[in-house]
């Protein structure tokens, strides 16, 4: 099977497999494959109390002004400037969660009361902390630091076990961690409003998930009472090159507070990058005040990542490409446009070229993580000013990685992994698809496309880049990383002997 990205929309059940809760026992297996992940010597990590900036840039940052490589294009324009000298690579916004993974007979029941007694079921006592993992965004930022990328996760955790067990995973990962209150700050409610949030991630026998939390059975964000942007995350994302968000946001934030963050990553020159997800159809026809956020970032965020069908939702129109289109001409501040086609690649889309990448063949065991894991990489490309079809093909290769594992968090892909599959570039190429995909007008000076070989179309309009050319380019950045990883490791392994 083939992976690119997220909602990989498989009609057959994947295998997942992780130990179950005492409630439904089953045979015992462990529930994590965790790799041990990379020394982050060039980070530090951000207490709640006090923001702490002084980040050096990473070593293998490239400079994000250079002329594209093999024909394929890169975006920047004056704010760049601004972006490079920031000292963090990527912030998230908000959707900090504890995922508990079970194995389970059946699946929740659609009717909302019998969900929530469902769920309050399963909360009635604490689960193993074998089948706890980082959830959320904490996905993007633990996959973009192994990419060698600073990070800083943005969010409310809470003071209780699960909060202590998420920010262990941050301080291990080397991501910093900046709270959206203030130590003192918080208002006379009940404690469940400031416990970390926890998502129940559900797989019953057929392989096929569900998904629960509180923040399902709420019409306001579990964290309603925040008010203001307070200094700590204004310095955030001052420091920061990226300002990551998605639709998932809006049930733990208000809207005001996300379009706060919007609007201030705008003034002191932070690039907004925005996933909508499932959530953006909900969104569209939400509050006065998320339809209000909501379109927001979609005019004013400079990348927008969805996939074909989240694309066809927002704008009604069923080819990617051109509701890519639409979207940026809806757009005030957006550069890329990216549509995640699962198995067949993703689509980068500006307002004068598109780059199309086939997917990796991987063998899919899970697909939860792989959209985030695949924004990750699109960051990574979009700071150091990668062409294209490079950036494409990085995302493409981090996502599949994340697929061939169980579960997102600790268990995003490796930089091992994602070097493997950029070394065996078994692309998953499809020219029919490409050429019905891209027989409409397109109204573009340029159209790149990943392909066996590199060829240049009539009036070099089409352009095709070989893999070959561009896994030869990618590889030098991330095998010094790779190696040097794997020198430090060893290096702690003898101290610690």
């Amino acid at each position: 099977m083939h992976c690119c990205a997220k909602t990989l929309n498989f009609k057959s059940p994947t295998p997942f497999h992780h130990e179950p809760f005492s409630t439904f026992p089953q045979n015992p297996k462990l529930p994590f494959s965790i790799s041990r992940p990379l020394p982050r010597s060039h980070c530090s990590v951000f207490s709640r109390a006090k923001l702490r900036v002084e980040i050096p840039l990473p070593k293998h940052s490239l400079n994000p002004y250079s002329s594209s490589l093999n024909g394929s294009t890169s975006v920047h324009d004056a704010n760049s400037k601004g972006v490079a000298l920031k000292a963090v690579d990527v912030s998230t916004l908000g959707n900090l969660c504890v995922d508990v993974v079970l194995n389970v007979p059946t699946l929740p029941p659609a009717n909302k009361e019998d969900r929530k007694a469902y769920m309050d079921r399963l909360a009635a006592s604490e689960p193993d902390k074998r089948f706890w993992e980082a959830g959320g965004n904490c996905n993007v930022a633990i996959a973009a630091a192994r990419l060698g990328l600073n990070c800083v996760a943005i969010g409310h955790v809470g003071n209780e076990i699960y909060g202590r067990f998420l920010l262990d995973v941050l301080r291990n990962e080397g991501i910093g961690f900046v709270g959206v209150n203030e130590d003192n700050d918080f208002p006379e409610s009940s404690a469940a409003s400031h416990e970390t949030l926890l998502c129940w991630v559900l797989v019953d026998s057929l392989q096929r998930h569900g998904f629960c939390s509180r923040a399902d059975f709420s019409k306001d964000p579990a964290f309603s009472w925040l008010g203001i942007l307070s200094a700590e995350v204004k310095m955030a994302i001052k420091n920061s090159k990226i300002l990551f968000c998605n639709g998932y946001g809006f049930d733990e934030l208000p809207p005001g507070i996300i379009v706060s963050a919007l609007e201030y990553a705008i003034e002191v020159g932070t690039a907004i990058f925005f996933d909508p997800g499932p959530r953006g159809k909900s969104l569209s026809a939400g509050t006065p005040e998320e339809q209000d956020a909501l379109n927001h970032l979609l005019t004013k965020s400079d990348v927008i990542l969805l996939t074909a069908d989240e694309a066809e939702t927002l704008t009604g129109i069923d080819n990617p490409i051109l509701a890519g289109q639409q979207l940026l001409k809806q757009a005030v501040r957006t550069k890329w446009v990216i549509v995640k086609m699962g198995s067949k690649g993703s689509i980068l889309i500006t307002t004068s070229s598109i780059a199309f990448v086939p997917a990796f063949k991987v063998d899919v065991v899970d697909t939860v993580g792989c959209g985030d894991s695949f924004v990750s990489a699109i960051a990574f490309g979009f700071i150091n000013g990668l062409p294209m079809v490079n950036t494409l093909s990085i995302a493409n290769a981090v996502g599949a990685a994340t697929a061939m594992g169980c579960g997102a968090g600790r268990n995003v892909a490796s930089l091992e992994k994602v070097v493997q599959l950029m070394r065996e570039s078994n692309f998953n190429y499809d020219d029919m698809f490409w050429e019905e995909l891209f027989d409409v007008n397109l109204d573009v000076q340029e159209v790149t496309i990943l392909s066996k070989m590199a060829t240049k179309g009539s009036n070099n309009r089409l352009i095709c880049v070989s893999s070959e050319s561009v896994v030869s380019e990618l590889l030098p950045i991330f095998e010094p990383q790779l190696l040097e990883g794997k020198s430090s490791i060893l290096k702690e392994q003898m101290e610690v002997q």
